[in-house]
């Protein structure tokens, strides 16, 4: 991936796997297995080696050879990702309002302790 092209956008599925790798730090296919399915039992050692596989070609991963079972991490940091997705979807669904996205979050998702730390946060930033 070249300076110029955006970060590779993740499906799902791949977001999750990135969410685990983030918790675990570098792991292998069956460490990310293994805390794949406390989440989703139903989830196959062979699913999450394929969707690691398929993130790695994309970009999204990187993957240490040097052992015979490979390690995959992110290709990116956490807040890295999380803020090319936000900008995303700003532009997309807020038609590039901030503001919007806000108050859109602040409609319902979010809980009486999430908005006295929000309230907190922004009172330190007066």
């Amino acid at each position: 991936m070249s300076a110029n092209d955006a970060p590779p956008k993740p499906t799902p599925s791949e977001l999750e796997m990135l969410r685990l790798l983030w918790q675990l730090g570098p792991a292998t296919a069956r460490q990310v297995h293994e805390a794949a399915v406390e989440a989703r039992p139903d989830m196959g050692y062979a699913n999450v080696l394929r969707l690691l596989q398929v993130m790695h070609a994309k970009g999204l991963l990187s993957r240490d050879e040097s052992a015979r079972a490979h390690v995959y991490a992110p290709a990116q940091p956490q807040d890295s990702l999380q803020t090319s997705l936000i900008k995303e979807l700003i532009h997309k669904a807020f038609s590039g309002s901030g503001k919007e996205l806000v108050l859109a979050a602040l409609r319902g998702h979010v809980s009486k302790k999430e908005r006295a730390e929000i309230q907190e946060l922004l009172n330190r930033e007066k």
